[in-house]
């Protein structure tokens, strides 16, 4: 049975309750030990990590992150691929779940971690000047798609959990951003995107685009 936290989380959760539980003792006052326990039930609440259903279908490619679409833009070369694209990219606030997922099936080709800002994930000077690790898949079909997990503001550390070469599936949980940050996804220009600007987000479940199948 899986834990219904990420396992990443579970240091600050008991950090949290250690801290709640010396208050109680050090400092006894109700005001203050409900204020801690309150802490602790947020920390455990917001490193949650649901199970998720993705939809079947071929081609369908699904959200990396729980969030807010806060831009889709072509660009002129995508990370890792230099390929031209439309880039799609969800904003995770801090009540939102954090575990990011595949967003297809694939292989890892290419992993490229950099060092950066922390400013407002919510620019788009982030996706350039933040700290970032830059994945790209390649699904069976031999389609690219590079996705950058981006940290934000709050957000201090960026756990990837794939290698180059693995192989991995659709939906399956690769990492976490912890406390507020961006996941951008570059599409094919043959790609058909399905959400809109401002739309939410769920990892896993939400289809953002249909691949076009390769001749």
């Amino acid at each position: 049975m899986r834990s219904p936290v990420a396992v990443e989380g579970l240091p600050f959760i008991a950090a949290f309750a250690a801290v709640a539980v010396a208050g109680e003792i050090l400092c006894p006052s109700v005001i203050g030990s409900v204020l801690l326990w309150i802490l602790t039930g947020w920390c455990i609440w917001f490193f949650r990590d649901p199970e998720r259903h993705p939809p079947q279908g071929d081609g369908v490619v699904i959200a990396p992150a729980d969030g807010r679409v806060i831009v889709i833009e072509e660009v002129a070369a995508a990370p890792l691929s230099g390929q031209p694209a439309r880039k799609c990219s969800i904003f995770m606030n801090v009540f939102n779940v954090h575990v990011n997922r595949c967003p297809i099936d694939g292989t890892v080709s290419k992993l490229a971690y950099h060092p950066g800002r922390f400013l407002n994930a919510a620019v788009d000077k982030a996706s350039v000047e933040n700290e970032r690790m830059e994945i790209l898949l390649t699904s069976p079909s031999g389609v690219l798609l590079p996705f950058v997990q981006v940290a934000g503001l709050i957000a201090r550390r960026i756990i990837c959990r794939l290698q180059p070469g693995q192989e991995v599936v659709q939906g399956g949980r690769f990492g976490l951003i912890r406390f507020g940050s961006r996941v951008d996804l570059y599409l094919p220009l043959s790609a058909r995107i399905v959400v809109g600007l401002n739309e939410h987000t769920r990892a896993g479940e939400t289809i953002l685009a249909h691949l076009e199948p390769t001749p």
